[in-house]
């Protein structure tokens, strides 16, 4: 059986937030035409809160506006929310059991940032045996520094899809996933 788990579309990486991210509003139309589609099939929808516990957090601040998740893909009272610490939405969450729990087997992931929390949460799902598609086109990153050089966010984006789809995960855009979906 096939699940959906939406990470980390929380205010902060919107316009305003604390942690924009380039296209975040596009991203999550993208993820709300999945969501959608999955409470349409009454098929298990997890959606991963980033609740920022270490020092010196700049964002996703417990208990701020900033920290819920956003009204496009605000989870429903009947939907799993599983609140994490950490990129790897497994790590010191009940996500796993969750998973064995609702005896699923694939998984479409979609969120962000592309290049942390959704690299960390495909690979491990991967490690634990789940067959994964990644919806790219309802992912969002945003630019990064390094070695004083500017890696603009859809180079990131680009790069992380590229690694991902080597080996731990179908790649594929919202269109494509719903479509098959529809076959």
């Amino acid at each position: 059986m096939e699940g959906l788990i939406l990470v980390d579309l929380q205010n902060d990486y919107f316009c305003g937030g604390r942690m924009e991210l380039v296209d975040t509003a596009a991203a999550a139309v993208n993820a709300r035409r999945l969501l959608n589609t999955f409470r349409e099939e009454r098929a298990p929808v997890i959606h991963i809160q980033h609740i920022s516990s270490g020092p010196g957090a700049s964002f996703f601040l417990p208990e701020t506006r900033g920290a819920e998740i956003h009204e496009m893909v605000a989870p429903l009272q009947s939907e799993v929310v599983l609140v994490k610490h950490y990129p790897n939405s497994f790590r010191d969450t009940s996500l796993l059991g969750v998973l064995h729990e609702q005896e699923l087997s694939d998984l479409v992931i979609c969120g962000a940032m592309s290049h942390m929390c959704i690299d960390a949460t495909v690979r491990a799902a991967f490690d634990f045996g789940f067959n994964c598609v990644v919806a790219e086109d309802a992912c969002a990153t945003r630019d990064l520094a390094f070695n004083d050089k500017l890696v603009k966010a859809a180079d990131v984006h680009t790069s992380f899809m590229a690694a991902l789809s080597a080996v731990y995960a179908k790649v594929a855009s919202t269109d494509a996933i719903l479509q098959a979906r529809r076959t």
